[in-house]
Parts: C-alpha cells; sequence; structure tokens
C-alpha cells in the first residue's frame, strides 16, 4: 500500500470529513473510494473507445432487426 499526501482546502477538507462521517466510514476510505471511482469512469471510457473501434453498424442493424416489435411494458416505461 502506498502513501499520498494530498493538500486540500479547508472547505473541501471539512465536507469530505463531515461526509465520510456520515457514512461511518475514514477520510481515507472516502478518498481512496472516490479515486477508484474515477479512475474506474475513465478506464470504462478507455474500453469502450477501444471496443467502438472494431464496431460495425451493420452488424448493430442485423442484431437490432432480430429483436421483436412488442409493446413496452408498464414497469419498463419511464415516467
Amino acid at each position: 500500500m502506498s502513501t499520498l499526501s494530498l493538500r486540500l482546502p479547508d472547505s473541501v477538507h471539512e465536507q469530505i470529513k463531515l461526509l465520510a462521517k456520515k457514512d461511518g466510514i475514514s477520510i481515507n476510505q472516502f478518498a481512496a473510494s472516490a479515486i477508484a471511482e474515477k479512475m474506474a469512469a475513465y478506464l470504462t471510457e478507455e474500453y469502450l473507445k477501444k471496443r467502438a473501434v472494431n464496431g460495425s453498424e451493420q452488424a448493430f442493424l442485423t442484431a437490432m432487426a432480430k429483436v421483436p416489435d412488442v409493446e413496452t411494458v408498464n414497469e419498463d416505461k419511464l415516467p
């Protein structure tokens, strides 16, 4: 495990303390979780861009043509 020294504005530090306490976790756990979430977002974007390069509009349209044309059930409708 690594140690990271981080400088934060006092106002941000106070908010993190309050949120971590409210969530019942340490400031360290809060920061590690927030960093992991941001990292996952970037990595997901990278992954999707790589997959998009191999994508085919025709393959997509062929797959979509196989989906039955039925009415949406109430549970799946947006309010």
